[in-house]
């Protein structure tokens, strides 16, 4: 059996991640966690959720000795939590985006002493994409333009997603370039004729939108668009505790989706 802490419990993504780990007789849900001024704190987190079979309190601290921890929170508790993890030699699956350069060094740095899954897309399919965009980056090279296009709720706070920067890593490594130099953010103005070599990421924010991302490979007499789309979160949650269920057994590190899925980490 494998105890699930997770963290921001009561949020979208959160409770998705409850609601299928409940379905699933390999996890059990031991502390759900909650920001400290969260007005359910204490409660049953089986009445909050809501399931009547569920009888573990949300509080805004570890209980209960859990197996791993799932984080889709924000960076500032991204961090707070990972030092937690730390503290406590817990296993830990990150899914918050929007982590900054530091943050991902701290991430990088505690992974040393605790096993990490930190993605910016936990969705199969979308991990799929990443392989692929390399492998088409890696073939067309320098013949073809490239933009990527994301769509996400009106909610969202990052732009672009890391999804969507996830997609500029990948392809950037197809490339063999760094993805800071060629990366552009959107296009304006009389003189914004594309430039050579550059990849440009543009940041749709849609209604209730739950996660679009395509790229665009365009050259004169052809264009080829890879995209995915997520239907609900539950693609994200779903990677999530297959992520979690995989990282129990590892050792300390820093691992990626592609890992879980493709085992090239071991």
């Amino acid at each position: 059996m494998i105890n699930l802490a997770i963290t921001g419990a009561c949020g979208r993504m959160g409770q998705r991640i409850a609601t299928l780990a409940l379905q699933d007789s390999a996890f059990q849900i031991v502390s759900p966690l909650e920001r400290a001024d969260h007005p359910d704190l204490g409660k049953n987190y089986g009445h909050v959720l809501p399931n009547p079979k569920l009888d573990v309190i949300l509080r805004d601290t570890l209980q209960d000795n859990p197996s791993v921890l799932i984080d889709f929170t924000t960076p500032e508790s991204t961090t707070h939590w990972i030092d937690v993890c730390k503290n406590c030699n817990l296993p830990m699956i990150v899914g918050t985006t929007g982590l900054t350069e530091k943050e991902l060094t701290i991430i990088k740095t505690v992974a040393q002493k605790i096993p990490i899954v930190q993605a910016p897309n936990m969705s199969i399919g979308m991990n799929l994409l990443f392989q692929l965009v390399e492998q088409m980056a890696r073939v067309l090279g320098q013949n073809y333009d490239i933009e990527i296009v994301e769509q996400h709720h009106r909610f969202k706070k990052d732009a672009p997603s890391g999804s969507a920067l996830g997609l500029l890593e990948s392809i950037a490594k197809g490339l063999n370039k760094d993805p800071k130099q060629i990366a552009a953010f959107g296009r304006a103005g009389r003189e914004a004729t594309r430039k050579p070599g550059e990849v440009t990421l543009h940041a749709l924010r849609l209604g209730d939108t739950v996660g679009e991302h395509a790229v665009h490979f365009g050259t004169l007499g052809e264009t080829v668009t890879l995209s995915h789309s997520a239907h609900s979160r539950d693609t994200f949650a779903q990677g999530a505790l297959r992520a979690a269920a995989w990282i129990v057994t590892k050792p300390p590190g820093l691992y990626s989706m592609q890992d879980v899925l493709f085992g090239k980490k071991e």
